[in-house]
């Protein structure tokens, strides 16, 4: 964004990328592998032993994990997956090109995520999964969720899009659920630029989604290319074109390798927030529960009324001052397509819906400077108390 007559242009969410990285890039440019190889296999090596789990999928995004985790769970027509409607339409949008019908439940009013009690009286004959989302970087309730499951008999699939770091009660997000899906778009905690990961305990399920995940091919480029062994493969089913290049995994095993320095310091961005805003008629982040994680991924604060304000109003008025914002989310609900096709409307989820029509996303990345932060604490501070 431009810079505005404050001098200073403070972005959303810049991605903090460093000489590590650049530099692994360039050596795999030299090393004339580019695509799925050497990289690739070593990154899922490493993050699956981050996420305490014996198998991890790199993928080329979120989206293709949660729809590959949707199909080798032998999910599809007449089956429901219930979820939360306080997401990215990609979480839904997977569950019905799978050819299954997503079924929302309502959040919990403090935590902002799927409550595990909407998500049970969501649960019908038809339910095969629930789907919950760490939204924003807080780890859900995934002892509730995995008590439901048990119950029903569901599959848990986990979109933790937003969650790399989180823990859960103890427990690692990606060890959780059956299946767990990761994002590390652009804006992400840990980036490739584009890309993702699916982790499973399944040696059977890691072992579908690879194939299904390049064209159903039984071996990829490098098995074939890489030994001695014949460069033969066999077409077993139509699979996707859903491979992760080592052009990627090259920044993501950098990335990986520094995730806990960049926590710390959302961490520190986090509670310079908070301490800012505290005297503020906004309403914060809730504080993170005994034994969990927060990855810290999106401080995001809901602009009630009483502040003066309305969302967009505040939202216009600090890129004005220039600092971007962003808002996460609309309700998957009450998008077009999903009220048409399942007739849905608006009352349906009323938690959710507030949050939706309040949320207001604020920058934060390990990218930000302290006079950066300082700027967005100072313009919404001030902002505020002038409409007091």
């Amino acid at each position: 964004m431009a810079a505005t007559t404050t001098g200073m242009a403070v972005r959303f969410a810049p991605p903090s990328i460093g000489a590590a990285e650049i530099d692994e890039v360039v050596a795999t440019l030299r090393s004339g592998w580019l695509t799925t190889g050497p990289r690739v296999k070593a990154f899922e090596r490493a993050f699956a032993e981050y996420a305490g789990v014996p198998h991890a999928l790199a993928l080329s995004s979120c989206t293709a994990a949660l729809h590959l985790a949707l199909l080798v769970a032998q999910i599809g027509a007449g089956d429901e997956v219930v979820t939360t409607p306080l997401t990215f339409c990609a979480t839904a949008n997977t569950i019905v090109h799978a050819g299954a019908t997503p079924r929302f439940a309502d959040i919990d009013p403090v935590t902002w995520n799927l409550s595990p009690d909407a998500a049970a009286d969501a649960v019908t004959s038809r339910t095969r999964a629930v789907l919950p989302v760490h939204y924003a970087g807080r780890p859900a309730d995934t002892a509730g969720f995995r008590s439901l499951a048990a119950l029903h008999g569901l599959v848990v699939i986990e979109d933790a899009a937003h969650c790399v770091e989180g823990v859960s009660a103890g427990a690692k997000i990606g060890s959780t659920a059956d299946l767990t899906c990761f994002s590390f778009y652009a804006t992400k905690n840990l980036t490739t630029g584009e890309g993702g990961m699916l982790t499973t305990r399944s040696a059977e399920w890691d072992a579908a989604a690879r194939t299904a995940s390049l064209h159903g091919m039984s071996h990829d480029a490098w098995a074939r290319y890489a030994s001695a062994a014949p460069a033969q493969y066999d077409v077993v089913l139509p699979g996707f074109k859903y491979n992760m290049m080592d052009l990627q995994a090259a920044i993501g095993l950098q990335q990986l390798a520094t995730i806990q320095r960049r926590l710390r310091r959302r961490e520190q961005i986090w509670r310079a927030y908070d301490e800012a805003l505290a005297d503020l008629p906004l309403i914060r982040p809730a504080p993170i529960a005994s034994g969990d994680v927060h990855a810290r991924h999106l401080y995001t604060i809901l602009v009630d009324p009483a502040s003066g304000w309305t969302r967009d109003g505040l939202a216009a008025a600090l890129a004005d001052r220039g600092v971007s914002t962003s808002i996460h989310f609309r309700a998957v609900h009450l998008h077009s397509y999903y009220r048409e096709r399942f007739r849905l409307r608006t009352g349906m989820f009323p938690h959710a819906e507030r949050v939706a029509s309040q949320v207001l996303s604020l920058p934060l990345s390990p990218a930000l400077t302290d006079e950066e932060v300082a700027h967005v604490t100072l313009a919404v501070r001030d902002l505020v108390l002038r409409r007091r």
